[in-house]
């Protein structure tokens, strides 16, 4: 199923529009349904998916097979070019706990879907062993698309204190995603 991915990319990257429109085809749903949740604005998703399918017909997105699954990539690409649109229109987006869910999407395997959940767990178990002001910030910034200059005035608090907080957070997440307290790295 990868391999048909990297294939469908590799032509869409030589200019076989029959590729595009395969891959089109194939994440249109889940990218949709994914700015959907983020955002809850349907103008917002159509345009989020458009501006994805343009990066990628251009060129301005390109897809590293070394850095993993194309799907993971597409999404993120998705995710990424959604919180753009969404801070250049001046709308929140979903909380935490909504932004690891799956959206349905019937052409994923069943292998996709059981990873996708299970990395929402292991995210929102490491979330949970975040101080009360660390989950705040990184739901403020990474999953309602708030400046950080924007989360300090809503929040009434120092944009160096914003700062500390996210870079705290992240340096937390990263340790109890990478030791085993909710480890994406155990094996």
């Amino acid at each position: 199923m990868r391999n048909r991915d990297l294939e469908l990319y590799l032509q869409m990257a030589d200019g076989n529009k029959q590729s595009l429109e395969a891959i089109y085809d194939k994440y249109e749903k889940l990218l949709y349904s994914f700015v959907i949740k983020l955002s809850g604005d349907q103008t917002l998703a159509e345009e989020a998916l458009q501006e994805v399918f343009i990066k990628l017909w251009t060129k301005k997105a390109v897809y590293d097979e070394s850095k993993g699954k194309f799907s993971s990539w597409i999404v993120t690409i998705t995710r990424y070019t959604a919180i753009d649109l969404i801070r250049k229109n001046k709308k929140s987006a979903v909380s935490i706990e909504e932004e690891t869910d799956l959206p349905e999407q019937s052409d994923q395997t069943t292998e996709d879907l059981v990873e996708w959940k299970e990395q929402g767990e292991t995210i929102r178990t490491a979330m949970n062993q975040l101080s009360i002001e660390q989950k705040e910030m990184v739901d403020l910034f990474y999953f309602k698309g708030l400046s950080q200059r924007e989360i300090a005035e809503q929040c009434d608090i120092p944009l160096g204190t914003v700062k500390g907080r996210i870079r705290l957070a992240l340096k937390h997440l990263k340790k109890n995603l990478s030791t085993g307290k909710g480890g994406v790295y155990d094996a």
